[in-house]
């Protein structure tokens, strides 16, 4: 692919552009992003002199720093869980469920990942659609990347990726908004994930998840198959502690499965029976609004949290996504 044209055609734009004076703009020379620039544009064969020219149009944020650190995943169970489990977002799900019922039924059947899941992490990220966020993601991923030391490089190698992505689709990288972390589109995909796991949902010949509900559905499903989603496996159970409980150690110990459901039950935690002894699994002890909640997590839902790291966000995803499908079914 020939990279150079477009990175031109978008120069050549910002001639016609009159930007408004900001007092926290990255326009002043920094040696950082000149370094940032220089090394990008020798690994993908980039001029640096338009890269930097694109960088120099993006606005420190203090705002992205301040939301950023304190994200809603640090609430208590509580607190996190109204905000997306509420019968105006499960109407709603449904209803774009129903709206969109052959693109999201095809994503399904040939990714093999679950219809209400799909739905689901479209609810909790964007209410289906509706709010995709307000920050230009060419300032977030900047002033992340040069101005938030505890994630730099993470936001560094994004930076990257947004501006090989927005060359890529087509796209200028000055008007796309998203989140404060620089997630997209109506999955809120950030960039290397949009790069990795985008795909064609309708055969257009493009991968549109800014607009395209076809592609952002296939796109979700992709991601889940990629992350080994297994169709038709538990997700999570509540459980319950027995009088003599010793689980000192066992809780909260990360979101990959560490222990096993044998091994909780030895421990006195009491799970649904069906599950096997051998079931890999974590558990989780959270803030409930009549005290302590007991979930044990399986395989399926350390795949919910590869889309975004909080159990809390997972445990939110896949209720709501069982509310939503319980309601369709009993409609039915």
């Amino acid at each position: 692919m020939n990279r150079t044209p477009l990175l031109h055609l978008l120069l050549a734009a910002l001639l016609f552009i009159s930007m408004p004076a900001v007092a926290d703009s990255f326009a002043e020379k920094r040696a950082d992003i000149d370094a940032f620039a220089d090394q990008m544009a020798e690994r993908h064969g980039l001029s640096p002199r338009d890269l930097k020219n694109i960088l120099q149009h993006a606005e420190h944020r203090q705002d992205i720093i301040d939301a950023i650190s304190r994200p809603a995943e640090a609430m208590p169970w509580y607190r996190y869980r109204p905000i997306f489990i509420r019968e105006d977002r499960i109407d709603a799900g449904i209803a774009f469920w129903e709206e969109y019922a052959v693109e999201i039924q095809r994503a399904s059947e040939e990714f093999g990942v679950s219809e209400a899941i799909i739905v689901a992490i479209i609810g909790v990220e964007t209410r289906y659609g509706e709010h995709q966020g307000r920050h230009r993601v060419l300032d977030a991923l900047t002033t992340l990347a040069f101005d938030y030391p505890p994630r730099a490089d993470f936001f560094r190698s994004e930076l990257e990726h947004y501006l090989l992505l927005a060359e890529e689709e087509g796209f200028d990288p000055l008007t796309i908004r998203g989140s404060y972390a620089g997630a997209m589109g109506i999955p809120q995909f950030i960039s290397s994930s949009y790069r990795a796991y985008a795909v064609d949902g309708d055969g257009d010949g493009r991968r549109d998840l800014l607009s395209n509900t076809a592609d952002a559905v296939s796109s979700v499903a992709n991601y889940f198959a990629e992350h080994r989603w297994r169709e038709g496996d538990p997700v999570v159970f509540e459980a319950s502690l027995e009088d003599d409980a010793e689980i000192d150690g066992l809780a909260n110990q990360g979101r990959q499965p560490y222990t096993t459901v044998g091994e909780l039950r030895a421990a006195g935690v009491v799970v649904d029976e069906s599950l096997d002894d051998e079931l890999g699994a974590v558990l989780m002890e959270l803030d409930g609004e009549q005290g302590k909640e007991y979930w044990v997590g399986l395989h399926n839902f350390y795949v919910i949290t590869r889309y975004n790291h909080s159990p809390l966000y997972a445990l939110a995803v896949w209720q709501l996504s069982e509310m939503m499908r319980e309601r369709r079914e009993t409609d039915a």
